[in-house]
């Protein structure tokens, strides 16, 4: 899969460099390696954050104001977002690969993808199956993770209507089984260097956008063990009213349920750099006015809490200085005052007052600044 982007400029030598940080050769895997080495989740979790991070380096990324990832690809969202650094991103990845692929080891434990059939009756298949659901991905595929005799029994009795594909993974992620492996990452994750997120940063736990860079990793480490809810990802994309959307490489999956998920929305899976040139032509038609010159990177400021919001007597345009109070979130507990730590100029509001909102939902978008104007 790497072999055509390896003529592009620097491409092989930024591989080398990510190879050295993650002691594989990323390379020979992306180019002559056999699909059964490649299967290796220790393998694969750096190969793909690899290959998705020397795609997005082609992209004139200044006016992409959304990233979110799938299972693995949030380690590249994260990097995209500015939380932290791609050498960063490459060695949680190779770290969270061999935590992962050690917990697999026993017992043995299997992924199946479900389509088709009632919502509810397909979760309801899982939970009284002893399954998690780990992956809910809108679209009508919901992926059903734990002990391999359970998915084997799923397999053979499917929910009505619905169909079941056993998915050649190393074993349960984003459940119980993998406690051992979020142990593993979490010991490694504190010590990395993090900064505040200068995109909207979705998250697979419940679709909101992740405020700090602490949260982030403290989220990408929970994930795990957690149920990725792309489904979330995508609603919140939809009420964000995102209008272009592009997939990394290797792309089609995700390209796929986001045209049966967002309507109306563009979509182009980048899958070789022959697809570069339409790539870079929705960020221009769909990131910002014609002729424009490329913008300053937006921060997004969100919910702390839930409950209703109850704006600052602040209005777009204005200037805000550190310590300003942008608004309140009422909650039964109380006022939860959300205030600014950065100059910043509010760009658009994304609530109006009276909203309910969830926690880390977006409140505004925010233009950092380095002074008043």
């Amino acid at each position: 899969m790497l072999v055509p982007w390896l003529d592009l400029p620097g491409v092989s030598s930024r591989l080398r460099w990510l190879s050295a940080l993650c002691g594989l050769d990323l390379v020979r895997l992306g180019t002559t390696a056999e699909a059964e080495e490649l299967q290796a989740t220790e393998v694969a979790q750096p190969l793909l954050v690899a290959f998705a991070l020397v795609a997005a380096e082609q992209l004139p990324l200044h006016d992409v104001t959304v990233v979110a990832g799938h299972s693995i690809g949030e380690l590249t969202a994260a990097a995209l977002a500015g939380v932290f650094s791609a050498e960063a991103a490459i060695t949680l990845a190779a770290a969270r690969g061999r935590a992962m692929a050690a917990a697999c080891r026993e017992p043995e434990t299997a992924m199946a993808a479900i389509l088709g059939g009632d919502p509810e009756e397909v979760l309801q298949a899982i939970e009284s199956g002893g399954l998690t659901a780990a992956n809910r991905n809108g679209a009508g595929q919901v992926v059903a993770a734990g002990a391999a005799d359970a998915v084997r029994r799923l397999s053979e009795s499917p929910p009505a209507k619905a169909r079941v594909i056993p998915l050649r993974v190393a074993g349960a992620f984003h459940t119980s089984y993998m406690a051992a492996a979020e142990h593993a990452l979490a010991a490694i994750a504190e010590g990395v260097p993090t900064t505040e997120p200068t995109r909207l940063l979705l998250s697979n736990a419940d679709g909101t956008a992740v405020p700090t860079g602490s949260e982030a990793v403290k989220r990408l480490v929970a994930q795990v063990t957690s149920p990725v809810r792309w489904d979330l990802c995508q609603a919140t994309m939809r009420d964000l009213g995102v209008t272009a959307a592009i997939e990394l490489p290797p792309a089609g999956t995700l390209a796929g349920l986001a045209r049966r998920e967002l309507k109306g929305v563009e979509v182009v899976a980048l899958k070789t750099p022959e697809d570069l040139p339409a790539a870079r032509d929705l960020i221009a038609r769909h990131g910002g006015p014609p002729g424009a010159e490329p913008s300053v990177a937006f921060r997004v400021l969100v919910a702390p809490a839930a409950g209703m919001f109850a704006p600052g007597g602040v209005g777009e345009g204005d200037f805000l200085t550190p310590g300003t109070a942008v608004g309140q979130v009422m909650t039964r507990q109380g006022a939860h005052e959300v205030t600014l730590s950065y100059p910043a100029v509010l760009a658009e509001w994304l609530v109006v007052d009276g909203d309910p909102v969830a926690p880390g939902q977006p409140l505004a978008r925010l233009q950092p600044q380095g002074a008043a104007p």
